[in-house]
């Protein structure tokens, strides 16, 4: 059975848990102990901690995620109804390759139960596992990397924190449809590697812009299915995190934001947190950042996939030579742009046929400019 991969919670830390009230996480939060697996039933977010980070060629060191589920155990509870677990924890295989397989297995079967597992890591490879645990649902995977670099390595680099976005797009089966990071720092990211964006039609916000209007990025996460999020994109002063020392980045209250756009997204499925450095001040910012995940979650609204468009109304914006359709939710006001569907036989994409926008992106319709987010889509599905 895939569970068997995970570890129970050690006794440290359920002692830790006892002494917590129903207020709180670690209250009623569901565990693995060495006597018993959670029923799963009612279980709608689940925890995993992966102490895998070979992959980080540089700071290699052990994981230790006890800091971290203290701190997130004694926050309090929102305004939630949904059953959350904590499953314990993945070791390290015999080889990487061995971690990667056990957590796509743990993965793609919380997935298929309809289970949202938020994954504690361990390097930031550990995200290629999560993007290969959708192999078997046959559907095409849009990824969110929160990140202040863009993660390509050579073809010929083995998998690694700094060249797994390569695997994903060279490796079959193809299923990566698109890849937007969300806080790019210039300065760290070589020229060869912003024109491979472009030239891949994949979606790159720099910090500055994602720091100047922090809602931008509200749309590229309602058409995530998987969201990583590298903690070096958290300046230091507010991760904690001095061992990779970082004097620019997200704010914590601006990691916290972008935490909720994801939990809050119907359609993001995985939400992992990467290169943890065990330092407390840091664990203290990750429980913060899924207890955001977790508040986004519970209002999750139910529009993806439409079911019917009754509740939305549709806008039809002509341009010199295309005729842009868009709709807004009577519910949420959050708007959508049609991108027409192009047949060539690969019927995956058709979910791709509405894409999340931005009001401001139907106001430069308007204004007879083609939003990029538009064209990308548009290319990428006659390609």
């Amino acid at each position: 059975m895939e569970f068997d991969f995970l570890t129970p919670i050690n006794s440290e830390t359920l002692d830790f848990k006892h002494t917590l009230s129903s207020h709180q996480i670690g209250g009623t939060l569901l565990v693995h102990t060495d006597d018993s697996f959670p029923d799963l039933n009612e279980v709608k977010i689940a925890l995993i901690g992966v102490l895998e980070n070979r992959g980080d060629t540089i700071h290699f060191s052990r994981v230790d995620l006890q800091a971290f589920r203290q701190s997130v155990y004694q926050l309090y509870n929102g305004n939630w109804n949904m059953g959350i677990a904590d499953l314990g924890d993945i070791l390290p295989g015999n080889a990487a390759s061995d971690t990667y397989f056990a957590l796509k297995k743990v993965t793609s079967s919380l997935i298929k139960k309809g289970i949202v597992p938020i994954v504690i890591g361990g390097s930031q490879d550990l995200t290629y596992a999560l993007y290969r645990a959708y192999d078997d649902l046959e559907q095409m995977v849009n990824l969110v990397a929160i990140d202040n670099k863009f993660d390509f390595g050579k073809e010929t680099d083995g998998l690694s924190n700094d060249s797994y976005l390569t695997k994903m797009v060279i490796d079959a089966p193809n299923n990566l449809f698109n890849y937007c990071n969300i806080g790019y720092q210039t300065y760290y990211n070589s020229q060869e590697e912003i024109d491979i964006i472009e030239k891949l039609f994949f979606d790159a916000y720099r910090l500055g812009e994602i720091s100047n209007n922090i809602a931008l990025a509200e749309p590229v996460f309602r058409d995530a299915d998987v969201v990583s999020l590298d903690l070096t994109s958290v300046k230091s002063s507010d991760s904690g995190n001095f061992n990779t020392f970082s004097p620019n980045g997200f704010t914590g209250k601006e990691i916290c934001a972008l935490s909720r756009y994801a939990g809050i997204s119907d359609k993001v499925s995985m939400f992992g947190i990467f290169n943890h450095t065990n330092t407390v001040n840091e664990s203290v910012l990750m429980a913060q950042i899924v207890w955001y995940f977790i508040e986004g979650f519970q209002y999750r609204s139910g529009e993806y996939p439409f079911g019917t468009k009754d509740n939305y109304l549709k806008y039809i914006v002509p341009l010199e030579d295309e005729e842009l359709v868009f709709y807004k939710s009577n519910k949420t006001d959050r708007w959508w742009i049609e991108i027409p569907f192009l047949s060539h036989g690969n019927n995956k994409l058709k979910r791709n046929t509405l894409l999340p926008c931005s009001y401001e992106e139907y106001l430069q319709a308007c204004n007879q400019e083609l939003p990029e987010r538009w064209w990308k889509a548009q290319r990428k599905n006659s390609v």
